[in-house]
């Protein structure tokens, strides 16, 4: 029982158990009116054998509404999330605000539908076009950091390791895919226009991304 009391949730806030943070999520917990098993990242076992980790998310094959995806995708190796490739929706803000290489940037995947602003350390930026080559790394990245608020952004690709393959991408054909590191849990869509063979994996380039509320 000690080592149940001493699991904590990820700090991911991301509203699954019914709480609007994880905070929120342990006082109900305190009162009776949650139970660790409300936490989608709880893992009974994990916590007995051992006390106070944070166990990795199940993956079950089918997002929280119950869509199956073809695939997870994972970060390449060493690297903290899957890469992610996005478009402020001005993009002089790259210029305007010295967004360069190793920033920590804010904002939301507007044009998706997503309604959580991501934290994002910047990969590459490019004045130009205005694209940011990113990483999600999450708010806890951000708390002792200066961080640059871009507010919305278009959501234009995703780059990783599939893994848990059902269905293995096929290049120029749409896929279902399910990012590692979604709060949401939910299926997202794309165009695979890379497919590189390594001894990792398959890597994966996806774009045209769109997140599925429903079956297509």
């Amino acid at each position: 029982m000690n080592a149940v009391k001493s699991w904590l949730p990820p700090g991911k806030n991301c509203g699954l158990c019914g709480a609007d943070s994880c905070k929120s999520f342990l006082r109900m917990i305190n009162a009776s009116q949650k139970t660790y098993a409300d936490c989608p990242y709880y893992d009974e076992q994990c916590s007995k054998s051992r006390p106070g980790s944070v166990s990795e998310a199940l993956y079950s094959g089918r997002d929280v509404l119950d869509h199956p995806y073809d695939f997870v995708l994972e970060p390449l190796p060493g690297e903290p999330s899957a890469r992610k490739i996005v478009l402020p929706f001005r993009g002089d803000m790259v210029e305007k605000m010295q967004i360069t290489k190793g920033d920590y940037v804010l904002g939301r995947p507007m044009g998706a539908g997503c309604p959580i602003p991501h934290v994002l350390q910047v990969i590459k930026a490019e004045e130009v076009t205005g694209l940011l080559y990113t990483w999600v790394v999450g708010p806890k990245f951000s708390r002792d950091r200066i961080v640059k608020d871009v507010i919305a952004y278009h959501m234009i690709g995703f780059e990783g390791i599939a893994a848990k393959i059902a269905r293995e991408p096929a290049f120029g054909c749409r896929v279902n895919f399910l990012p590692g590191f979604c709060m949401m849990s939910l299926n997202h869509t794309g165009l695979v226009n890379m497919i590189l063979e390594k001894n990792c994996g398959l890597h994966v380039r996806i774009e045209d991304i769109r997140i599925l509320a429903g079956k297509e």
